[in-house]
């Protein structure tokens, strides 16, 4: 009996239609899939970008594949949605790589690496450096097929409630940063914290935490974190990127025809570049609404800090790739692709931008 259909004898799936566990011999009914997400409902950036996948996949296949979404805590609260997905309780899954690091140690680089790969040069690596075959094998055991779909853009630092002078000003500061850029700050002396994006404002509010990064200034606005800290810290070393990941049950996608297995990949591709450029454009706007109108005070890491961030970030990296022969693989493709387009992301873009100030 397959995983779905073991979820369905023990009740745990009650709600779902019999269509919803399409067989390739019944692939012509009405199919329902249920899509489980990490974010606050319709949360600017991947909130919106599910809602707007499951919407796309829906439209697209005619209504023969309808995705009904269920946002963070509906279903399942926000960290297990990789489990629901591989467990059967979901079919499609909309969240962020790095928070699965304790499942697999390598998955946080599908999002992004501190002082790794820009958006762009991200793309560039999953789809023609390897990049998607890497992560296959690395959720192959888990009867999950990822996808990238969403991307929130470059991100900011973090906020803070007290200003930042050297590196020594992290020793035991608790800060929200999951993944490796966690692992960096945690080198350096901080004491990273992992919290659901619907948790952090409080714990920010009430002292749980000392400073949070989350995403870009739309998002970031959105989840009033201006509100519990003034002061916004650049670059975002630990996540020049913001991939946003769609989960797929294996078994679900298999059971499909070949036209909608087909919808679903391209829908994903679809909404990865859109939600890009929506990033792009909303988070100016946002930037400009917290320093004009919420007093927000931007700011630059000190470079001790960035100087020993870099460091930090090999010895995490050559920490990463020491536990397992696969998760090396996928750090060494990782640092592979970061080389390989290094110098040409020098002559175009940041000799263009300099040169445009």
């Amino acid at each position: 009996m397959s995983k779905l259909n073991r979820r369905n004898a023990l009740g745990l799936l009650a709600a779902a239609p019999a269509a919803t566990l399409a067989t390739p011999a019944l692939a012509q009914s009405k199919i329902e899939w249920r899509m489980v997400t990490s974010w606050p409902k319709n949360l600017p950036g991947p909130g919106i970008t599910a809602q707007r996948l499951a919407d796309a996949i829906t439209t697209m296949s005619d209504g023969r594949l309808t995705v009904k979404l269920y946002a963070a805590g509906e279903l399942v609260p926000a960290l297990e949605v990789f489990s629901a997905v591989s467990g059967g309780a979901a079919h499609m899954g909309h969240t962020a790589s790095l928070f699965w690091g304790g499942k697999v140690p390598a998955a946080p680089l599908f999002t992004a690496g501190p002082f790794g790969l820009t958006p762009i040069e991200h793309i560039t690596w999953i789809n023609h450096g390897g990049g998607q075959a890497i992560w296959d094998k690395l959720y192959e055991p888990f009867g999950i097929k990822p996808f990238m779909a969403g991307n929130t853009g470059f991100q900011m630092g973090g906020w803070y409630k007290k200003e930042l002078k050297s590196v020594s000003d992290l020793a035991g500061l608790k800060i929200r940063m999951p993944g490796l850029g966690g692992e960096v700050m945690r080198l350096l002396g901080a004491s990273p914290v992992t919290l659901a994006p619907g948790e952090i404002l409080s714990a920010l509010q009430t002292g749980v935490i000392d400073a949070t990064e989350f995403l870009g200034p739309s998002s970031d606005f959105a989840m009033g974190f201006y509100k519990a800290a003034k002061f916004y810290y650049a670059p975002g070393f630990h996540e020049p990127n913001g991939t946003g990941e769609a989960l797929v049950s294996k078994e679900a996608l298999a059971a499909l025809p070949a036209d909608l297995q087909a919808i679903v990949q391209q829908a994903c591709a679809a909404e990865n570049i859109l939600a890009l450029g929506e990033s792009e454009w909303m988070n100016a706007a946002r930037l400009k609404t917290l320093v004009e109108e919420k007093g927000v005070m931007l700011r630059d890491y000190p470079a001790d800090i960035l100087e020993a961030a870099a460091i930090a970030t090999e010895q995490a990296l050559d920490d990463l790739a020491a536990k397992d022969p696969l998760t090396a693989e996928a750090v060494a493709s990782f640092r592979g692709a970061s080389a390989h387009l290094k110098d040409w992301s020098t002559q175009s873009v940041q000799k263009f931008l300099a040169a445009r100030s």
